[in-house]
């Protein structure tokens, strides 16, 4: 048990690491070879936080513990509204500026709610996780074309933050880093399935459970540093839109590359409890926003994190009854 604690722990924090030096390196290269900077923000940015997700959930569905992949991924698009977006809020008050942003909350809500139709028979078959994985690739075309059309806030963020960084860092180093987190991103992934496991087992719990609570909170790690810094430095659309993008992927490609490796059998209280709550948070995500003010406030934070606390402790009450 103490054996497995260590390996979670160390894997959680190399993971951490890891998808930071990756998304740094892959955002400096892709600038490097001339790629636009809204399109960056968008691709590699914003769905390269989720590369702890991705890998993790892959390697679960690889090693037969695909409960723990459909965990990470809707734990984690709960902790990143309520846990990230709440305590960014609560730190300091998030304007919306981007059209960019804006057009992916009503895309977010369709996508939540699409996610439920595979649960509804009880297993995410690998044709549905093939469905949900064309969705995405259709999204990603459409939002690309439709951003790259117009000059917007976030591409300008992006490229005053990528601007600094290429003063200090070469294509070389660029590439480095992007090749060694790659690397160790998939080394402490295996670290940290092999410690969730084994924790789930000695627990007595499911690894749907370590996934929904542990794991995706550790997983979303990256989404909360790279919210927080982007705040400090008055990003609020880049804030926001890392946390926007993630959950998109999380959605469609971390649980469709997962269901495609390894069909998911889904308990009845995944579709009753877990995807009921991630509809709801991001229906209130998406009300708090697009209020006439566009701002995530204190208050608004707030009721964030309320409803992360709320859902943790729901999770921990059903898990002692």
């Amino acid at each position: 048990m103490l054996l497995a604690a260590a390996a979670m722990l160390a894997g959680l924090i190399l993971l951490v690491w890891s998808a930071d030096k990756f998304v740094d390196g892959a955002a400096l290269t892709a600038r490097y070879a001339g790629m636009p900077p809204l399109l960056i923000g968008m691709v590699i940015i914003g769905f390269g936080t989720s590369a702890p997700e991705l890998t993790v959930s892959a390697l679960a569905a690889w090693q037969g513990n695909p409960g723990l992949a459909l965990g990470n991924a809707f734990g984690s698009n709960i902790a990143n509204i309520g846990l990230i977006l709440g305590l960014t809020a609560l730190l300091g008050t998030l304007t919306i500026a981007s059209n960019v942003v804006r057009r992916e909350f009503p895309i977010l809500l369709a996508i939540t709610l699409l996610a439920g139709w595979p649960l509804l028979d009880g297993v995410v078959s690998r044709s549905e996780s093939c469905l949900l994985l064309g969705v995405f690739g259709l999204i990603m075309a459409w939002s690309i074309r439709a951003g790259l059309k117009e000059r917007d806030v976030l591409g300008d963020e992006v490229e005053a933050e990528l601007g600094a960084d290429a003063q200090q860092t070469s294509l070389g180093k660029a590439l480095f880093w992007l090749v060694l987190g790659l690397l160790l991103l998939i080394a402490s992934s295996r670290l940290l399935v092999w410690g969730a496991v084994a924790i789930a087992s000695s627990l007595g719990v499911s690894d749907l459970i370590i996934g929904l609570t542990i794991v995706a909170v550790g997983t979303s790690l990256p989404e909360l540093a790279s919210s927080i810094m982007a705040l400090r430095k008055g990003e609020h659309d880049m804030a926001l839109g890392n946390v926007l993008g993630s959950n998109l992927f999380n959605t469609l490609a971390v649980v469709g590359i997962a269901g495609v490796i390894n069909p998911i059998a889904v308990p009845a209280e995944v579709l009753s409890r877990d995807w009921a709550i991630m509809l709801a948070v991001t229906v209130l995500l998406i009300v708090l926003g697009l209020l006439p003010r566009r701002k995530l406030g204190r208050m608004a934070g707030g009721l964030l994190m309320l409803s992360f606390i709320a859902y943790t402790a729901l999770l921990v009450i059903q898990q002692l009854a």
